[in-house]
């Protein structure tokens, strides 16, 4: 199959996997009669603590439109329950959320994609490796695993890992703790190796690929 991207580049694919996206359930619930503000996707417009336009009507999860993940309500429902009824102020951390795809290969990521590092970063320093693991080899299979590892050149600090391979995203899961405690790149390379692992290739990759400046930016 011939598929054409929108930049006119075409790729022969096995297969188009479309995604049209989501939208809110809201529609017949009265909101607007009780005054609650909605955005124009009709997601429930709410602040920090998902506190709507109405003091007394909070919403989370997936009505809301900002991450739509379930860990991501679940994580809000506690904020809310903290805030209103704990009586501790708690909002939550939408950064280093990990997310997966779990497709053949998996896709695991957490973390800036280059393109939003670029933008934000005066210089983002790329580091890259693609393999076959041990253990696709020893079964014969044809396998193979990307991964991406993106730093702040400035600081040193790993803004993003992508990873495309078996076991993907059970990774992303671990390393979004680093990212979270703000490691960087000498935080991964002084960490040793699990041999034979395909994880260890995310602290063995010494030199980067390549640089991107933020007046290169995509």
């Amino acid at each position: 199959m011939l598929a054409r991207l929108s930049n006119e580049l075409e790729i022969e694919v096995d297969a188009v996997l479309a995604a049209t996206g989501r939208r809110p359930a809201t529609a017949g619930l009265g909101l607007d009669k009780a005054g609650v503000r909605l955005d124009d996707k009709g997601a429930v417009v709410v602040d920090a603590h998902s506190k709507s336009s109405v003091d007394s009507i909070y919403a989370v999860g997936d009505v809301t439109d900002r991450l739509n993940l379930t860990p991501i309500a679940i994580r809000e429902g506690h904020a809310f329950a903290d805030t209103v009824f704990g009586g501790r102020d708690t909002s939550v951390n939408y950064d280093c959320v990990p997310s997966a795809v779990f497709s053949t290969p998996e896709i695991g990521t957490v973390g800036l994609t280059e393109e939003q590092a670029a933008r934000r970063f005066d210089e983002v320093a790329v580091f890259e490796t693609a393999f076959r693991p041990m253990q696709a080899a020893f079964s014969a299979r044809y396998d193979q695993v990307y991964m991406k590892i993106l730093v702040d050149a400035a600081t040193d600090r790993v803004l993003g890992v992508h990873i495309l391979g078996r076991q993907a995203a059970e990774m992303a899961q671990l390393v979004a703790i680093a990212l979270k405690m703000n490691a960087t790149k000498a935080d991964f390379d002084a960490t040793m190796a699990l041999h034979p692992t395909m994880a260890e290739e995310l602290v063995t990759m010494r030199a980067p690929t390549r640089r991107t400046r933020r007046a290169e930016a995509f």
